[in-house]
């Protein structure tokens, strides 16, 4: 399905109407001029007029929040929607004029009723009671929030008429953790106020947005409040109530995701990783089809409010939930940087598709000496060679043959170390090495040795997985940078665009054929090759290219690995550009980008080019594996 097709499909599936004639409520000054007076000579008098205030003749003019828009994937699959919910609450009897102890007498009874026909306890202060009711007395006061289906059908049958439903709006998502930290979430905006009601007050608190697409697209979500006005006597009795102004449901966000892969990638990396991170991009639009970070969290979790429980667990948990990996963190990319290297290598024109270098077990340079992560000599090797096999001491030297400002330049045109610039807070901009940098930072310029660990992705550079895959979706592309979106859209009710955010081309490489076709062929070997290091990361009737890398990280104490696998397919005609972290565990070296990241790669797409293969299948494919498989290199500067 097209773009323009899939936007012209959605439609807001149902609409949502509240009765409002539950509500108890209260207003203004009536007043009343006096006739005028006629006296004896036929002068008709017109003196002053007189007001007659009356305390409980009031009107009230109230605000009733509106329902947020939704958000949903790129054919209109909801993602975030807003529901009814059904609250337990006294409504006190009118007039308001009883003292105190009546007014707790009046609540304690029916908390008591609520409290059998639920069989759960429920509190509520007596401050709490009677600070309602000397306020805001004429809205009823929630004893039960947010009841369930079960709750809801059992109050149903013992309501009063002081003991009644309250319905409020909520949000909901309607896949639980699926792109959580993407949506983010919602929370109270504030709770309602305990001054004296006043007009324009709302009648139940409206949500804000406090993460993720939710609080980015807050103003275009919430939509407009509508009012409600009610009328009571000069003896304090309600006398009419109306729905003056309906209010107006917020925009829809239409995302560039697609559920189902968004839902495969999740459970593939939950499957098979304690900690990670996968993205997906078409390279040829820079749309973000897929983005997942493990662990996750469900955002229903916290709605209406979260509670302490639940946040402390989430917050303590040493594996971080709430950090979105795939945007908010940045690792060293290790030997997937070599592909990026060598672009810039190739580029420069100092060294070319025939150039053969050697690839020894050791460098020197300077006083240092750089390892192979192979214990033998593989000979001279040209450039497709040297990454199929991931040789560091080939691209050691080719780094130093062209130079640290290239490959700098290179990363920079590909988004490396700067943000891409999606809706999103706190993204992570990476960091690219510069003679500024290493100024500000190691008090000095780059130097020969920091070139060398620059070209295998070592030393100071971090990336994040979105930047990996964004930067693997413009070679897949031949050279065109398509800017990364994550939202194509913002809809009305009536399907409207209110604001649209198409594809653009940021900028472009060019790339000759002979560099595209070069690039293309040894990333498709570091998979499809005898010698390379991605077999686990192969797709049955399709070619993969992509690269390995295997590179330590964290602070020396609590130090990791982070295994990738990055690269785009089909390699002859790409519709995905991906890029895949897997997080090791402190202390544990057997982890490498062939052996823990591919896989993730091999899995998701396998399910997505031959959907029919059986859970069996899959199994005993997975025991072939790891039987066969060998161990991952201890030494870290290898791709894995």
């Amino acid at each position: 399905m097209n773009q323009a097709a899939a936007r012209h499909r959605f439609r807001r599936r149902g609409s949502v109407i509240l009765s409002f004639l539950l509500l108890g409520l209260a207003g203004t000054v009536s007043v009343r001029a006096q006739a005028p007076i006629i006296d004896n000579t036929g002068f008709i008098e017109n003196p002053k007029p007189t007001w007659e205030t009356q305390k409980q003749a009031r009107t009230f003019v109230l605000g009733i929040p509106a329902p947020r828009g939704q958000i949903t994937d790129r054919n209109g699959k909801p993602l975030a929607q807003t529901r009814l919910s059904y609250n337990l609450a006294i409504s006190f009897p009118t007039p308001l004029d009883w003292d105190d102890a009546k007014v707790l007498a009046f609540a304690r009874q029916q908390i008591t009723l609520a409290s059998g026909l639920l069989n759960r306890q429920i509190s509520l202060s007596d401050d709490a009671i009677l600070s309602h009711y000397k306020n805001r007395g004429v809205l009823p006061i929630d004893v039960v929030e947010d009841m369930s289906p079960q709750e809801l059908g059992i109050v149903q049958r013992g309501l009063t008429p002081n003991l009644i439903l309250r319905q409020t709006y909520v949000r909901f998502y309607p896949n639980g953790p699926l792109g959580g930290h993407m949506l983010g979430y919602t929370g109270r905006e504030a709770p309602l106020s305990i001054r004296p009601i006043e007009n324009k007050d709302l009648i139940f608190p409206e949500s804000e947005g406090r993460e993720g697409l939710e609080q980015m697209f807050d103003g275009e979500l919430r939509g407009q409040t509508g009012t409600l006005h009610v009328t009571f006597d000069s003896e304090g009795n309600k006398s009419s109530e109306r729905i003056a102004k309906p209010p107006v449901p917020g925009y829809n966000v239409i995302t560039t995701l697609d559920e189902e892969l968004q839902r495969m990638a999740e459970e593939v990396l939950s499957e098979n990783s304690m900690r990670g991170a996968l993205v997906v991009i078409d390279p040829n639009t820079g749309e973000i089809l897929a983005m997942a970070s493990h662990p996750g969290f469900n955002p229903n979790d916290f709605v209406p409010i979260v509670r302490p429980e639940i946040f402390d667990k989430l917050n303590n948990d040493e594996a971080a939930p709430l950090v979105p990996r795939a945007y908010r963190s940045a690792y060293p990319p290790g030997s997937t940087f070599k592909t990026f290297v060598g672009l810039a290598a190739l580029e420069s024109g100092i060294i070319k598709p025939s150039t053969r270098i050697s690839c020894p077990t050791s460098f020197t340079v300077g006083n240092h000496t750089f390892n192979n992560w192979k214990k033998v000599h593989a000979g001279e090797l040209t450039f497709v060679e040297a990454l199929t096999q991931s040789c560091n001491t080939w691209f050691y030297q080719a780094g130093l043959k062209i130079g640290a400002d290239p490959i700098i330049s290179t990363a920079e045109r590909l988004g490396l170390g700067q943000r891409t610039g999606i809706p999103l807070r706190a993204e992570a901009s990476g960091n690219i090495p510069t003679d500024d940098y290493m100024l500000r930072v190691h008090k000095r310029k780059i130097k020969g040795g920091d070139v060398a660990n620059m070209a295998i992705g070592q030393g100071d550079i971090l990336i994040s997985p979105l930047q990996m895959a964004q930067a693997m979706g413009v070679i897949a592309a031949g050279g065109k940078f398509h800017q990364t979106r994550l939202v194509q859209q913002v809809q009305s009710l009536d399907n409207k665009v209110i604001a649209a955010y198409p594809d653009r081309v940021r900028g472009e490489f060019n790339m000759s054929d002979e560099i595209m076709e070069t690039l293309r062929k040894g990333l498709t070997e570091v998979t499809e090759g005898g010698q390379g290091t991605a077999h686990r990361a192969q797709v049955k009737g399709i070619k993969v290219a992509g690269k390995t890398g295997t590179a330590q990280w964290g602070p020396t104490s609590k130090q990791r690995i982070a295994a990738w696998f990055a690269g785009f397919l089909p390699a002859d005609n790409p519709k995905y550009a991906f890029a895949a972290v897997y997080e090791g565990e402190v202390g544990n070296k057997k982890v490498g980008g062939g052996s823990h990241a591919a896989p993730i790669i091999g899995k998701l797409f396998n399910q997505v080019y031959n959907p029919k293969k059986s859970k069996t299948e899959a199994s005993e494919e997975k025991k072939s594996e790891d039987e066969t498989a060998p161990e991952p290199e201890a030494v870290i500067d290898e791709s894995g």
